[in-house]
């Protein structure tokens, strides 16, 4: 995958934006960052990973899923963009976009109508 795919899919949610966090390509909802681009690494930060599932993601996927020792006792995991499939991707902007929407955001989203309203 590259950046502006990962904007593209993330855009279909209200309220997230582009922004920058530590220099580097981010996605924001308002003043929270849903993810960030490590250009050291051309990975993503996927925040709001347990240590247990980040565990389990290293160990079976470590192609695509990795840390450094900056994020050992933070509940990220990094995700490399250059092999992540878009459908590997996408819950975790999606979960991740959940925990950080307020009541009223998640209300008219999950209010939307249609067979497929409350699918990513």
């Amino acid at each position: 995958m590259r950046w502006d795919e990962v904007v593209s899919m993330s855009r279909a949610w209200p309220g997230v934006e582009e922004g920058v966090s530590y220099g580097t390509p981010a996605l924001r909802l308002g003043k929270k960052v849903l993810t960030r681009l490590r250009a050291e690494d051309n990975s993503l930060v996927l925040v709001g990973v347990s240590f247990d599932e980040r565990e389990i993601l290293v160990e079976s996927r470590p192609d695509v899923f990795h840390f450094t020792d900056h994020y050992r006792d933070y509940p990220a995991v990094l995700a490399r963009l250059d092999v992540i499939a878009p459908d590997a991707l996408k819950p975790f902007l999606y979960r991740t976009w959940r925990n950080v929407a307020g009541k009223r955001i998640l209300a008219v989203w999950d209010a939307r109508p249609g067979p497929n309203a409350n699918v990513p």
